[in-house]
């Protein structure tokens, strides 16, 4: 045997000693993930969040309404929500929410319209948000918004406009009974 084997023999079980066995190192997860495997998932997490369907009357349509929607940093449509923060209401914190998202300061909250549930994972965790959905009027300067820095646009939209924007099938249902006690209240005026 030359030099150069004994040498590589030698070496060979120094390094299956170094390696720990059964667990995946830091770089073995990693390599997963880069290689498009994702990691199990080892925990999941609730996120309780509250939003608003926030509605005006149309300035171009007498009887109709325009609402409201924000675009987020996947350029998606939805509408102004977040988390809930411990012991606050799930109502206040879609009243403060909207005001620190869009900067709305005056409007009244008119009622629950529902929830949604959604799942979606992070790394290892899958996460199970809740989201509690109220209906809102906007009063004052419907005009003057200053969104928050990672809100990608704020925009009115008429209702069956903003119907086909909002990307979320759950959000688009609780806009229909949003349109429906709207007009049932007649508050499209």
């Amino acid at each position: 045997m030359t030099a150069k084997k004994q040498q590589l023999e030698q070496k060979k079980p120094a390094q299956a000693e170094n390696k720990p066995s059964g667990r995946p190192s830091k770089f073995d997860k990693l390599r997963g993930i880069l290689k498009g495997r994702r990691p199990q998932i080892h925990m999941i997490g609730r996120e309780p969040t509250s939003g608003g369907i926030i509605f005006r009357p149309s300035k171009k349509t007498p009887g109709e309404v325009e609402i409201l929607l924000i675009q987020d940093v996947k350029k998606r449509w939805t509408i102004p929500k977040g988390h809930v923060e411990p012991g606050e209401p799930a109502k206040q914190t879609a009243i403060r929410e909207i005001q620190e998202e869009i900067g709305l300061k005056e409007m009244e909250v008119l009622g629950w319209l529902g929830k949604t549930e959604f799942k979606y994972r992070r790394l290892n965790k899958l996460v199970l948000m809740t989201m509690q959905v109220y209906l809102v009027r906007a009063l004052g300067d419907t005009d003057d918004l200053k969104s928050e820095e990672w809100i990608q646009g704020v925009k009115w939209f008429s209702f069956n406009d903003a119907l086909d924007k909002i990307e979320y099938d759950d959000i688009g249902d609780l806009m229909l009974l949003a349109k429906k006690r709207i007009r049932q209240q007649g508050l499209n005026r």
